[in-house]
């Protein structure tokens, strides 16, 4: 899979000296620029260290299946510019030919770690990636009748979150986060019908996505 990230620091010269610094115990495999200038930092076959306790449908270890790419953006809902997206989406198309990886294994630090991180961020334009075909996104989806916890809670296991000690309170934010970044309260029926949507179009596949990097 892949993980895309924010570094949240001043400027890529900041991030790029932390992420190769050893005892930060922290790196990515690319940073891009806001220009969309390209960094390669850890070759794609290796393990880099950039999703900590991260994990995704089966995967409990995020950092041996996936390729970190870090993008110089402060958070806090600062935009990402369009040289830099339009580099991301150029790198990912390159990613997906080496190593078979679909659209649906492309997914946000705050999707495998939520409640623990927020990046990329609800400014983050999951939307462009997706016309690009290097991303997903629910179109043109019918709203539910009425909220339904259960149903929320399943389909989320299926798609591939995972609730910490089975509180799907962070797993609703970071699926906002991603997928309905204006939406807050409790959880509704557009979050059912969505995350239902979601778990039927992209079901996590234990066995798909094998020759992701280990």
């Amino acid at each position: 899979m892949v993980v895309i990230h924010y570094t949240a620091m001043a400027g890529p010269a900041e991030a790029a000296e932390r992420l190769c610094d050893p005892k930060a115990e922290v790196s990515a495999h690319y940073l891009i620029e806001a220009d969309g200038a390209l960094l390669p930092l850890v070759e794609e076959p290796r393990r880099a260290w950039h999703a900590g306790a991260g994990a995704w449908g089966h995967v409990t270890d995020v950092n041996s299946h996936s390729i970190g790419i870090e993008l110089d953006n402060r958070g806090g809902g600062d935009p990402f510019a369009a040289a830099q997206i339009d580099a991301l989406c150029d790198l990912l198309t390159g990613v997906f030919a080496r190593w078979n990886i679909p659209p649906e294994r492309v997914i946000g630090h705050s999707d495998c770690a939520p409640g623990r991180k927020d990046d990329p961020g609800r400014a983050f334009p999951w939307p462009h990636l997706a016309t690009r075909g290097v991303a997903i996104w629910p179109w043109d989806v019918a709203p539910a009748a009425a909220p339904a916890p259960d149903a929320f809670a399943q389909d989320a296991a299926r798609f591939g979150y995972r609730a910490r000690g089975g509180d799907w309170a962070p797993v609703l934010e970071a699926f906002r986060q991603r997928f309905r970044p204006r939406a807050a309260g409790p959880l509704d029926a557009q979050d059912t019908a969505i995350m239902a949507a979601l778990a039927r179009r992209w079901p996590h596949h234990p066995t798909r996505g094998a020759a992701a990097a280990s």
